[in-house]
Order: C-alpha cells, then structure tokens, then sequence
C-alpha cells in the first residue's frame, strides 16, 4: 500500500475538494442533484482518508530514517492524521443529513456540514503543503517508493547534477567538476552524463582540449537527434574556447549535413560572420 499513497492521496484531495463545493452549492436549493452527490463524495472521502493515512504509515517509516527527514515527515503524517478525523467528522455529519433529509433539521445540518467542509478543505491543503515539502525539499520517498534499484540509481544521480549545479552558480567550479566526475565513474556507460562530464571540463576546468578530446570519445546514438545535436553544440563551444573557429563550423556542418537543423545553421551563420 504504501508504493500507491500517491495515487490514494491525490483521490481522496479530488473528493474532498468537488465534495465541499457540491455541499456549498447545495445550501442555495438548486440544482438538485448537488446534495446527494455532496453526500456521497464526502461519505467516500470521508473513507478515502482512512486508507490514505494507512498508506501514508507504510510508507514513512524508510522514508524517516534518512538524515534531517523525520522532523517533515512526523509534521506531514500530524497533518494527515487532522485530516482524517476532520473527514470522519464530516462523514458522520453526512450520514446524518441522510436520515434527516425529510426533518426540518435537514437544512441546518447541510450548513453544518458546508462548515467542517470547509475546515477538511483548510486541513487537506495544510496537509498537502507538508506532503510536497518532505518530497520536493527532502526528496521523501523519491527513488525509494517502487522498490526498484534503478530508481535510487536515478536519485543519486538528479543529485549529483542538481548539487553540481548550484556549486557552479555559487562560484565553486571546483566542487561542481568534482560532482560531475563521481557521477561519471559511477555511470561509465551513460552517454548522457559522459557528455555532462565533457561539458563540465570546459565550463568548470576551463579545459577546452580535455573537453575536445572527452567529446571525440564519445559515442551517442544515431537515431537521437537531440543528442546529436547537443554533442555537436558542445564540440563547437569547446573548438571555439580553443581559438579554432574553423574546427568548430567544420563540427556544425558535418551534423548539420547529416541532419538538417535550423539552430545548428544559425549557429553556423553567426560564427561565419
């Protein structure tokens, strides 16, 4: 269950959400089907909430055990957990109106429930906010959530490009090189990040020969045109920091005789000028 808390969370926040706005359209007496449908999606909302706090349980306990982690995930699982007895609330104020819907009383209990929905709605954004914090701020249940190694794999390295980078906007060239190349050996067979790490030999080494000569080793795939083209680029900018304008027009006509495309030709355009 708790590789599907996603899903179940997103369902239960779509129900909780279309059922609070049904129940307060419902309190202007028209359309008529609006109070039944605010009944029955918030009686399932109401449900919906307990499994995704149970998913929510199973899934926090390896994302916990991470560094700096527990403090986010205790404060969005206290959120989640509101939630639910807010939605249990609702739902039994729902299935309240249900019985009373013939009683005088039928009316002030729609404006009740209108109330605690609207604190569901307040609860469930609060809860969210937390949620989309542990996962895009502490990277919470990202490459670990399917079980699968190649997921880690792919968290690793978003880490070490996302790192690298603001290294280099911080000015530390030296620390973002030294990123780029552990992610390099670590995935030696990666065109991708070897054409990432020949990029990080001209921009943070300043070595535009180690750059040619990284790039001149590569192989890409020939049915990949961006890759292509990106080596192409890259090769350009690497034989243009090296003073060898030639060499660099010569790289971007050969790709762009190959496959024709228009950037690499103003691209070519510009260095002949």
């Amino acid at each position: 269950m708790a590789a599907l808390h996603p899903q179940i969370v997103h369902f239960t926040i779509v129900l909780v959400i279309v059922g609070v706005a049904f129940r307060l359209v419902s309190l202007l007496g028209r359309p008529a089907f609006a109070g039944p449908a605010a009944a029955t999606l918030l009686i399932l909302a109401a449900a919906a909430s307990v499994v995704s706090v149970r998913s929510g349980e199973a899934a926090h306990d390896p994302v916990e055990r991470a560094p700096r982690t527990r403090p986010a995930v205790m404060e969005h699982e206290e959120w989640g957990e509101r939630t639910q007895t807010v939605m249990l609330i609702l739902g039994a104020i729902e299935l309240l109106g249900l019985a009373l819907r013939r009683s005088p009383k039928a009316k002030m209990v729609r404006v009740v429930a209108a109330v605690v929905g609207l604190a569901a709605v307040f609860s469930v954004y609060e809860t969210g906010e937390h949620g989309g914090e542990l996962v895009y701020a502490y990277a919470g249940g990202v490459g670990i959530r399917s079980g699968d190694p190649k997921d880690v794999e792919q968290l690793l390295l978003a880490g070490y490009y996302h790192q690298a980078l603001a290294d280099r906007a911080a000015g530390n060239a030296a620390g973002a090189a030294e990123l780029i190349a552990q992610a390099k050996r670590r995935f030696p067979a990666d065109p991708e990040v070897q054409m990432l790490a020949a990029q990080s030999i001209l921009v943070d080494q300043k070595n535009p020969q180690g750059a040619i000569d990284a790039l001149a080793e590569l192989t890409v795939p020939q049915d990949n045109r961006f890759m292509r083209a990106q080596r192409a680029n890259l090769q350009a900018d690497a034989f243009e920091a090296a003073g060898q304008k030639d060499a660099a027009i010569a790289v971007l006509e050969a790709e762009a005789k190959a496959l024709p495309n228009p950037r690499i030709q103003q691209r070519i355009d510009a260095l002949k000028k």
